[in-house]
């Protein structure tokens, strides 16, 4: 019993605190929010040097110039990542139910299935440790 409260627990609450946070948040925003196939955002359209916005999103180039700071070295590494997962993702011939089903949903599942297995394992040696002594 104590496992599955443990399980259900790690696996709502990255989605929870998401929730949360983006809530908070939508109320201290103060630009007009981005609008697209009928969908609000949270974020703005707006090209602002002090934040990213969903100019960033759409495009990375505008981002990379105005907010990255620490990464800048190390592009020949994450554009060839990042740009990958998207051409892959493009690849499926539909981005954006693509994009929900493997980074949504699967690689999610993936993470919690291998934390909860970590941590079953970790049970298992913390017991033979007691049976042990």
């Amino acid at each position: 019993m104590k496992r599955t409260i443990r399980n259900i627990l790690i696996l709502i609450s990255p989605f929870l605190v998401m929730v949360v946070v983006n809530e908070y948040i939508r109320n201290t925003i103060e630009e007009t929010p981005y609008s697209a196939h009928g969908i609000t955002a949270i974020n703005s359209a707006d090209r602002t040097v002090e934040k990213c916005t969903w100019i960033c999103h759409n495009n990375t180039s505008y981002c990379k110039k105005k907010h990255v700071k620490y990464l800048k070295p190390y592009f020949g590494l994450t554009d060839v990542l990042y740009f990958g997962v998207i051409d892959l993702l493009y690849s499926t011939g539909n981005y954006g139910l693509a994009n929900i089903v493997f980074l949504v949903i699967l690689m999610p599942l993936i993470l919690w299935f291998l934390l909860i297995r970590s941590a079953n394992i970790q049970d298992e040696i913390t017991k033979l440790k007691k049976e042990n002594e």
